[in-house]
């Protein structure tokens, strides 16, 4: 009922962008991406994939839920991050009237292809404040050396 400002858009091809945004919510459009490197809008949760020279490290944004219930694999090369986040709107509930909803629930899947110099023995994960944080050690051979110039 109430648009959100935060996402209103400032050109003639944001306006585009929403309307499309908003046919989609309403016919249950397929949400195509933005880009060749982006994901559909609204895929949850949110994640941040970077590297160190010791490891390649995902981060996935998912407050509200219970780590034990949060599935982490690694199958050759493929870093899989699986749960579901329960509804916060009580179903068929008849005094209950949503008017938006910007908070996703159900089922969710993240895949993310790891580089093959990573080292599937050496993956830890840790889930503090909503934040799950996978970090998955890169071999030794992958490693920087110095090479001492004589």
């Amino acid at each position: 009922m109430y648009a959100s400002m935060l996402n209103y858009p400032s050109s003639l091809f944001g306006h585009y962008d929403r309307l499309r945004r908003e046919l989609d919510d309403v016919f249950g459009g397929p949400a195509l991406a933005n880009s060749i490197r982006s994901v559909a809008a609204g895929t949850s949760p949110a994640i941040n994939v970077g590297r160190t020279p010791t490891s390649v490290e995902v981060y996935a944004f998912a407050p509200g839920l219970d780590a034990s219930k949060i599935e982490v694999t690694l199958d050759r090369g493929v870093l899989r991050i699986a749960g579901e986040r329960a509804s916060a709107i009580p179903q068929n509930d008849g005094k209950v009237t949503v008017y938006t909803r910007e908070r996703d629930s159900g089922p969710f899947l993240r895949a993310v292809s790891l580089p093959d110099d990573v080292d599937p023995a050496s993956v830890r994960a840790s889930y503090k404040d909503g934040v799950l944080q996978v970090s998955v050690a890169r071999r030794e051979a992958a490693q920087p050396t110095r090479i001492t110039v004589q």
